[in-house]
């Protein structure tokens, strides 16, 4: 069991690194515009009213992993999260006991592995030495919430609403922008202004990330997708998924996160986590 859920860690791991991949700044990023400029304010102003508001947010998450040869069918993960500071993800499988605890904040990650009695805490900074990865909070961030992101940027405004190349045909409209290391992000939206999927795909177009918005329903008057799957592809063929679902989810409520290291916890780095992972996985 053990060795299962470090493999799907792993696997979603890899795929936040793809999904993180851009640069430090989007000056660089660029695309060519289709439509008037008009067109481009109406159509984001009115993606922007269909977004979730919020200053703190807390859910429960049922998780389905679909690897090959592995699956888990429903586990618990927890969800603090408290808009452009930091968020936390609790990784409860069996029985309610943590296994994980995740914190993602604006200039770091910890992770909190408690069955191995071991740590990881490395800022971004530290963590760019170690791997070709910018990383960017604001765009996971982005991701969780359903929100339209620029790579690089902490958020979408009217100033830069002419990098993206937006094209609509009938009731759906696609957004496209293309990051400096040659990633390019795919939005696609329906007839309302829903955002209902974000693609990364590599320069080769080898590899391709779907993260996918569903079931949307009213959360405090609000529209939100209660479904969100993440599925990668290697060449067209459908390489595994990630799914989960919100429950309990709440907004503006008072949230605190706590992230305690116990004194006997061993330190460990990102290499060495990797390392260990594709031993696991071997």
């Amino acid at each position: 069991m053990q060795k299962h859920f470090y493999t799907a860690g792993l696997w979603f791991g890899l795929l936040l690194l793809l999904i993180l991949g851009g640069c430090k700044s989007s000056k660089k990023v660029g695309t060519v515009a289709t439509g008037t400029a008009k067109v481009h304010q109406v159509f984001f102003q009115a993606m922007e009213e269909q977004a979730l508001h919020y200053q703190t947010l807390t859910a429960r998450l049922g998780v389905e992993i679909n690897l090959p040869n592995f699956q888990v069918n429903s586990t618990r993960v927890d969800l603090k999260m408290v808009k452009d500071s930091a968020f936390q993800l609790s990784v409860q499988p069996l029985l309610g006991i943590e296994l994980f605890r995740i914190e993602v904040s604006r200039d770091s990650i910890k992770v909190l592995d408690r069955m191995n009695k071991r740590y990881l805490a490395e800022n971004y900074e530290s963590l760019r030495s170690q791997t070709p990865i910018a990383f960017n909070f604001y765009n996971l961030q982005a991701l969780f919430t359903n929100h339209l992101f620029l790579p690089g940027e902490q958020m979408v405004n009217e100033s830069l609403y002419s990098r993206f190349r937006l094209d609509q045909t009938g009731s759906t409209a696609l957004i496209q922008v293309k990051a400096p290391i040659g990633l390019r992000y795919t939005f696609e939206a329906d007839g309302e202004e829903k955002l209902l999927a974000t693609e990364i795909t590599d320069p080769k177009r080898q590899y391709r990330l779907r993260w996918g918005y569903a079931d949307f329903r009213m959360v405090e008057k609000q529209i939100f997708p209660q479904l969100m799957t993440v599925e990668a592809f290697k060449e067209g063929n459908a390489e595994g998924n990630i799914q989960w679902s919100f429950t309990r989810m709440r907004l503006d409520e008072p949230v605190k996160l706590d992230f305690v290291i116990p004194a006997k916890y061993t330190r460990i780095t990102f290499e060495q986590l990797v390392r260990t992972l594709k031993n696991l996985n071997a």
